[in-house]
């Protein structure tokens, strides 16, 4: 007679008999559920009492925590945080089906190739606004506020700081507006209009405040922003899932460039700028938050 194999043991000698839990295909169901309800960003888990539950289970389930997270991770998802304040945050990696990426956004926008830099800038600067130091995405509970003409004001401010500095440099003024970077995008940015001019006064698309209403309209039916009024061409407070996903690709160089421009927001969503330092750092190409390039 064969004897039965030894239960295992723990690091001090006792054995574990605790039995291991399965995973049944209905866990496997909740647990793609989950990361369905993730997937709709506007979605609050205190509006849905599903939601709710699967959030609990995350918390109080490993197994289920891990299945849930796998589900993700199979989906090409990264995730950011599971909360009742946030919900199942997720951010798509690279090579995700649900990436979002600047060419896409961009020809969805109705602009041509050259304005791709406008796009991603407008993006890069309204994150940049929203989140200006590392304490408030380090702060839950920090709530950044920007509008449409505040970022175009930011961006402009950025712009001058950056043409002082290439002349500064005793650079060429006015390279081929191809070239990569932040320092191609403030030539392509400065000579653009803000609003643009038409008959009855309405925003041009391509303008630089156009191109802004959409990065922020976009964010907002994104559930990274919510609206909250009209003036200064439309005004916005941030949303824990875009604290999560700013703070996810805070370590882009371009943001930390645009930052350490000096140009920083105030709270009313407007933007000051800050007397020059001594020691800026070089440009690097990058500037398509949150987009992948």
């Amino acid at each position: 007679m064969t004897d039965p194999a030894p239960e295992p043991e723990h690091a001090d000698g006792h054995a574990d008999t605790a039995p291991t839990p399965r995973v049944t295909p209905a866990d496997a169901a909740d647990a793609a559920r989950l990361v369905s309800f993730g997937l709709q960003p506007k979605l609050a888990p205190a509006r849905d009492a599903e939601y709710t539950e699967l959030l609990r289970r995350y918390r109080d389930e490993p197994p289920f925590a891990r299945l849930a997270d796998a589900v993700a991770t199979g989906l090409g998802l990264v995730v950011l945080e599971v909360s009742t304040r946030a919900g199942m945050a997720l951010a798509a990696a690279e090579d995700s089906v649900f990436a979002v990426r600047m060419g896409d956004y961009a020809r969805r926008a109705g602009a041509d190739s050259a304005d791709r830099f406008l796009h991603g800038l407008a993006h890069l600067a309204c994150a940049a606004m929203a989140f200006p130091r590392p304490e408030d995405l380090a702060d839950d509970g920090y709530i950044g506020r920007i509008s449409v003409n505040g970022v175009d004001s930011f961006v402009r401010q950025a712009c001058r700081r950056l043409e002082e500095r290439a002349e500064a440099d005793g650079e060429n003024t006015d390279p081929a507006t191809d070239a990569p970077g932040l320092e191609a995008a403030w030539r392509v940015y400065a000579r653009r209009s803000a609003t643009g001019a038409t008959k009855d006064a309405r925003r041009l698309a391509g303008s630089t405040t156009g191109i802004i209403a959409k990065a922020v309209t976009f964010l907002a039916d994104s559930g990274f922003l919510q609206r909250t009024g009209d003036d200064a061409g439309g005004t916005y407070r941030t949303t824990a899932r875009y604290q999560l996903q700013v703070r996810d690709m805070a370590g882009s160089a371009a943001m930390a460039e645009l930052l350490e421009l000096g140009v920083v927001p105030v709270s009313d969503g407007t933007a000051s700028l800050l007397p020059p330092q001594d020691d800026d750092p070089d440009l690097v190409p990058d500037a398509g938050l949150p987009f992948h390039s």
